[in-house]
């Protein structure tokens, strides 16, 4: 195990997933990488989370190409639990990547935001649509 673990909860399909992932590895770190469509969530491992990024669960929450609008979740007054309960039920629920270090987790939106959470950064990051990341130190 590294000295300086670090989880990232990805959806290859994302290119802000896989600019994260990139921008770890480019600052030398070998994640753990958890594909959460496809192993799935437990309601105890997303509240830990909510807990370890201070947030609620319609912070995570992704509306845009899920289901969350069918099943009500846009809706202000509907129960956290309610929406975590659809989170285990649809993963894709959940906004990605969620990235969890010992500096702390956060919803990585967008990709550089995961530099708040490494001990070391890259020399420098170009994001795959051509975009450069300005790595300050």
């Amino acid at each position: 195990m590294s000295d300086f673990p670090i989880t990232i909860f990805h959806n290859p399909a994302c290119s802000t997933s896989r600019n994260t992932v990139a921008m770890v590895k480019a600052a030398g770190y070998e994640p753990e990488i958890v594909e959460y469509l496809q192993v799935g969530w437990t309601k105890p491992q997303l509240r830990e989370l909510l807990a370890a990024m201070g947030a609620k669960p319609r912070e995570i929450l992704r509306e845009k190409g899920t289901p969350a609008g069918e099943l009500g979740l846009l809706d202000p007054h509907v129960s956290d639990d309610a929406v975590l309960d659809a989170m285990v039920e649809h993963p894709i629920l959940v906004n990605r990547p969620i990235v969890v270090t010992p500096k702390g987790a956060k919803l990585s939106r967008p990709s550089e935001v995961v530099l708040d959470l490494l001990d070391r950064k890259p020399q420098s990051f170009t994001k795959e649509d051509g975009e450069v990341v300005v790595v300050t130190r």
